[in-house]
């Protein structure tokens, strides 16, 4: 028998269909953009995930060469989809998704501040108060636009949306649930009347029916069979908020263990019993061991965007070089760079190019550099930016600290970042803890497929997925460039904090 995960991505789907042992037979990807009309808005249309959701099924089956009768269940994950999709009551679309990067509740957010307490909402949802939870861009589309609202039955995350396309049944699963913020109850384990009430916002607009991520959300009736190429009947296990799949896939089950999911954006994360929370990390019932286990994770918007943000700026050579003859452009960049000591002589720079999530919480913050002279080049700039990222993990990292959440001295790390072993060295030097990689890592599509077997009885633990696993040789912490960090690090944190007012000063003008 075999397993199907698909992960519905910021930009793109991807597909993988597994054995029982979880070796990958079969594999496919489609690719979307975000749309981005105004500063600051970040949405899709969920034909979009419903076109690369069954597109990429359909085309992983037909290079799987099996019988699709062989499929025993398919799990579908996805990314964090903010407010959720506005649906009416024939669940036809109202408005585009306002998803995770999306902060044009600027206003809302800060109404919520000013009038609610911060102490109860952290209280009751384990979080804080800020554009980037769900709950903030619902009282967006309530207050911007009055005749979605009225007309929206429901709001849906963009993984449910498609599975009731696929099956026709509507649940959501408690990591997404968890995820939208304000609106759930994160040691009841259901949406708080209190905050709905407090908020404004109908509980009978949330989905009424939540499971756990192992759970049958449905099964492909005929119209998922034609669209996918599956069965009728074929079992879709709910599966979850990607990023904690992603953690899931790494094999993470027990505290102490965590992972930092390094692609376009980073989310670091661990688990734990959930005594001890921190309202700068996001928190939220885990994909497996939702009743017991919670999952805290830090989200930086555009780490490892800042490699890719450097080729295409400056990077010109190198990109000619790479079409011409196949080395990799980020490859030529790292070997100018293997010289430069830690700290690049002197020149710190930030990350936080599309504003930033957890530990600062600042839609405001923007990139930039400390320290620039006429010694430096253009390489140190780019070692310099691969700093900032890591600098943003340990900040990160030590808030788990602060609130006394146990961390193993290993990290495992997976996403494009990790093929960069430079980078990956970087990490383990600037925060202390040495570095795991997984090989042929998958991510997020693997826990789906072990999470299908789950749900099907085809597996009876979650612990059983580090079976799938296997580890490179651990990247060790360099102590003596771990020293030069610490410094550095101090200056990182300086330098926001410096220029934080000036920042938010300048995007008050832009608006």
């Amino acid at each position: 028998m075999y397993l199907i995960g698909t992960d519905i991505g910021t930009q793109g789907t991807k597909t993988v269909i597994v054995d029982e042992k979880g070796q990958i037979k079969s594999e496919s990807f489609r690719e979307y953009a975000v749309l981005t009309p105004r500063p600051s808005w970040a949405h899709q249309w969920p034909d979009v995930w419903v076109r690369a959701v069954c597109g990429s099924i359909k085309e992983a089956l037909e290079k799987l060469a099996a019988p699709s009768s062989e499929i025993a269940a398919l799990a579908i994950s996805g990314l964090y989809g903010g407010s959720g999709i506005a649906v009416d009551k024939s669940v036809n679309p109202l408005y585009p998704c306002l998803i995770w990067m999306d902060r044009r509740a600027k206003k809302q957010t800060a109404w919520v501040k000013k009038n609610l307490s911060q102490e109860r909402i952290f209280e009751i949802t384990g979080n804080y108060t800020d554009s980037y939870y769900g709950y903030t861009k619902i009282m967006w589309i309530r207050e911007n636009e009055p005749d979605i609202w009225s007309q929206t039955w429901k709001f849906v995350t963009p993984k449910d949306f498609v599975i009731y396309k696929l099956t026709g049944d509507m649940t959501i699963d408690y990591s997404s649930a968890g995820n939208l913020g304000g609106l759930f109850d994160i040691h009841e384990k259901k949406w708080s009347e209190e905050m709905c009430e407090m908020l404004g916002i109908p509980i009978e607009k949330l989905p009424e029916t939540i499971i756990r991520s192992t759970d049958i959300a449905g099964k492909i009736n005929k119209t998922g069979a034609e669209l996918t190429g599956l069965d009728q009947g074929t079992p879709i296990i709910s599966s979850g908020i990607d990023a904690a799949v992603a953690q899931f896939s790494a094999g993470v089950v027990d505290e102490g263990e965590h992972v930092a999911m390094a692609g376009t954006s980073m989310c670091w994360g661990t688990v734990h019993d959930g005594k001890n929370l921190h309202p700068g990390l996001i928190s939220f019932p885990y994909v497996v061991y939702e009743t017991e286990k919670i999952y805290t994770f830090g989200g930086s918007a555009t780490n490892g965007a800042l490699a890719r943000w450097f080729r295409d700026q400056f990077g010109i050579i190198e990109k000619e070089v790479e079409k011409r003859t196949g080395l990799n452009a980020y490859a030529l960049f790292e070997d100018e760079i293997k010289d430069i000591p830690p700290g690049s002589n002197g020149l710190i720079a930030l990350p936080y190019f599309m504003g930033e999530r957890s530990p600062i919480w600042d839609p405001d913050a923007r990139g930039g550099f400390l320290g620039l002279s006429l010694y430096h080049e253009r390489r140190h700039m780019y070692k310099a930016l691969l700093e900032a990222a890591a600098y943003s993990l340990r900040d990160n990292m030590e808030l788990a600290r602060e609130a006394n959440i146990r961390l193993n001295n290993e990290c495992c790390i997976t996403g494009g970042v990790a093929k960069s072993k430079m980078w990956v060295q970087i990490f383990a030097d600037v925060t202390g803890y040495d570095m795991k990689l997984i090989k042929n890592s998958v991510e997020a599509p693997l826990g789906d497929a072990f999470i299908a077997g789950l749900g099907v009885k085809l597996f009876d633990r979650p612990e059983e997925i580090k079976q799938w696993l296997e580890f490179e040789e651990i990247v060790r912490t360099n102590r003596t460039n771990k020293k030069e960090y610490d410094r550095y690090y101090k200056y990182f944190k300086e330098f926001y904090c410096s220029t934080k007012m000036l920042m938010m000063k300048m995007a008050e003008e832009r608006e």
